[in-house]
């Protein structure tokens, strides 16, 4: 049980957020989530502006 809860730990902290994947544009799942709210709120940014 001990063995479970360190490597899902492990997974959790350290491989799934450094490891780099392609679906990701060979980005860390982290960098990418980053990229990818800084593009939303560009574009929510964009269309409050268009709006108004």
């Amino acid at each position: 049980a001990e063995a479970r809860l360190k490597i899902a730990t492990w997974i959790a902290d350290f491989y799934n957020t450094t490891r780099r994947h392609s679906a990701n544009e060979g980005l860390p799942p982290i960098t990418f989530e980053r990229h990818m709210i800084e593009k939303r709120q560009a574009t929510s940014a964009l269309l409050r502006t268009a709006v108004a």
